[in-house]
């Protein structure tokens, strides 16, 4: 009987180099599942269909990490058990994150750390969120209420109880456009 194996599945190669998934030592990762995470945000375009969806008013020139690898970064971070953005400071050398993100496990650069993370986190406008929350919509929902509350306004689907927004028709004119602008 034979001992080897057959892959059911291949990883996209990474600045040309091929990436496998053996069980020999050298330097390691106890996320190997993020790999297979990464080529299914890949294929369905999650992190760079959201990260089109808010502006990124940093210099050009002196940008580090896209949006996108930063939310890509953070959605991988959480799906393998990490909520909190600090666990970033850590993962940001993990060989196999590294490789999901789509760099080199020992050239390429690291991923974001928390400060980087955290501003990104809040860094999105009432708009933006209007337009992701649109978004996670075949078509884009016909109404959408917002609910005051001390900390802000927070988006409610629609079929939600009537809350009382401090300003309806501006924030309901707000969510309109946001939603048809997604549209467009």
């Amino acid at each position: 009987m034979s001992e080897d194996t057959l892959l059911l599945f291949g990883f996209p190669s990474v600045g040309r180099k091929k990436v496998a998934a053996v069980f020999d030592g050298g330097r390691i990762t106890s996320d190997g599942g993020v790999l297979l995470l990464a080529a299914a945000e890949r294929s369905m375009g999650i992190a760079s269909s959201l990260a089109r969806l808010i502006a990124d008013p940093r210099n050009p020139l002196f940008v580090t990490h896209s949006v996108a690898d930063i939310l890509r970064a953070r959605m991988l971070a959480i799906a393998c058990g990490y909520e909190d953005a600090a666990d970033l400071d850590h993962l940001r050398t993990d060989p196999g994150f590294k490789l999901a993100c789509g760099h080199l496990p020992d050239s390429g650069r690291d991923l974001c750390a928390q400060p980087t993370m955290s501003r990104w986190e809040n860094a999105p406008n009432q708009r933006e969120v209007m337009r992701i929350y649109c978004a996670s919509y075949p078509a884009p929902p016909a109404a959408i209420t917002f609910e005051s509350t001390v900390a802000g306004n927070e988006v409610v689907n629609s079929r939600a109880r009537a809350p009382i927004p401090a300003r309806p028709r501006r924030s309901i004119r707000k969510a309109a456009t946001a939603c048809q602008g997604n549209a467009a």
